[in-house]
């Protein structure tokens, strides 16, 4: 089994600290990168910088290069890291759309341009985003948080005909309402059997990293389906 170099955004959350353990598990060297300063856990042998604005561009080529030079190179780039609001147009505020737009769109396009040198040398180099099932068909008060996951979608798209000449390969996966404490204290009173659970989230994307997705790029996964009873 090849030990690969993961660097997972968000990683201090609770999606990313699911994905980094499920690397980690497999004997993957894993990077986690958060805006918090510190993480909730600690997973044995991985690099946790925190406090990372990912809009701060200095910041994340200082962040990319010390996880280059301690890990060797980037592998697998996982892009978690993001936000939400729920605010109807006539009600909210526009400043919303441009806070969306950076901490969805300009911080997934910061840290994949300042770690591509890296990525564009793996054998198999892997960027898989964090889209949203929500920005497909977006429903009142979604229009911000949903006009900045479409933006991921586009990225997405662009960047892998962009690397189409090259062994790497960009996906996104396009989750539904995801079973996290945080969901389930926001929205208590909602069904929540359709919710996605964080590892069903993890395991497509250790598919997406493994050889066996090395002919998809440029898709935009679905991953909506809850629990099975």
């Amino acid at each position: 089994m090849n030990v690969r170099s993961i660097v997972v955004t968000g990683g201090f959350g609770c999606l990313g600290r699911v994905v980094a353990a499920s690397f980690a598990a497999r004997g993957d060297k894993v990077a986690r990168i958060d805006f918090a300063p510190s993480a909730p856990d600690v997973i044995e042998g991985a690099i946790d910088l925190g406090g990372i604005d990912l809009v701060d561009a200095a910041a994340v080529d200082t962040a990319v290069a010390a996880v280059t030079a301690e890990l060797g190179g980037i592998d697998v780039l996982v892009n978690i890291a993001g936000g939400f609001t729920w605010e109807t147009l006539a009600e909210g505020s526009i400043d919303s759309w441009e806070r969306m737009f950076a901490m969805n769109v300009r911080s997934a396009a910061t840290i994949t341009k300042a770690s591509l040198p890296a990525i564009t040398r793996s054998k198999a180099g892997r960027i898989i985003n964090i889209g949203a099932a929500s920005a497909v068909q977006a429903v009142s008060g979604m229009g911000a948080y949903a006009a900045s996951k479409a933006g991921v979608h586009r990225l997405t798209e662009a960047l892998a005909q962009e690397l189409a000449g090259s062994s790497v390969t960009v996906n996104a996966i396009l989750p539904s309402i995801i079973d996290t404490p945080g969901n389930r204290a926001d929205m208590s009173d909602a069904d929540r059997s359709n919710w996605v659970q964080p590892q069903a989230i993890a395991d497509v994307i250790l598919f997406l990293a493994s050889p066996a997705a090395r002919s998809i790029s440029g898709a935009l996964i679905p991953v909506t389906r809850g629990q099975p009873h």
